[in-house]
């Protein structure tokens, strides 16, 4: 019976990728010496639109790594995609001095980001998009940047559904006006 119960928790979570981002060293300097620890930061996502980031702090590695993992799952978010492949619109995000811009383009541009920024485009499943990042290079200040704009993002659907109209309405291009001469 534990069997069973093992394979349906297994089916029951979805397949998580992660991608390690930072390790960070930091020492604490005592009356014998010095202690060394280190802090990890972690980019978790399902390649489907869901993302999240975490960071852990630990006496070794592998613990730091652990721990900023569960954090990261805690911390999912849900990203609206267009066609599951870029983003539905240009788009800017700040966090302290860390500030990116997000643009969307055509098939087959690829992800052309900077190092945490493309981590979270490969966790979200994001295959087409432009980004640059401006000002701070903190790893840990780009994310929540990279986060906050992805977050500000929204589908024609919830547009619609925030204006009380039909999706039609909302991707309808605007007719020219005939200037009378």
């Amino acid at each position: 019976m534990a069997r069973e119960e093992k394979r349906r928790s297994k089916e029951d979570t979805p397949d998580f990728g992660e991608r390690l981002v930072a390790i960070n060293r930091v020492s604490k300097t005592v009356k014998g010496g010095k202690r060394f620890g280190f802090s990890a930061l972690v980019v978790v996502g399902d390649q489907n639109g869901r993302v999240g980031f975490g960071k852990g702090k630990a006496k070794e590695v592998p613990e730091a790594i652990r721990k900023a993992t569960e954090n990261a799952k805690r911390s999912l978010h849900r990203i609206p995609l267009k066609q599951g492949r870029t983003l539905f619109h240009d788009m800017e995000g700040s966090h302290g001095a860390g500030k990116v811009v997000l643009r969307t383009a055509p098939p087959g541009t690829g992800i052309i980001a900077g190092g945490p920024m493309r981590a979270v485009f490969e966790m979200l499943g994001v295959q087409d998009v432009v980004a640059k990042s401006i000002g701070s290079q903190n790893p840990y200040n780009m994310i929540r940047a990279t986060i906050d704009a992805l977050l500000k993002i929204s589908s024609p659907r919830q547009v619609a559904r925030r204006r009380d109209l039909k999706v039609s309405q909302i991707n309808r291009k605007p007719e020219l006006q005939s200037s009378g001469g």
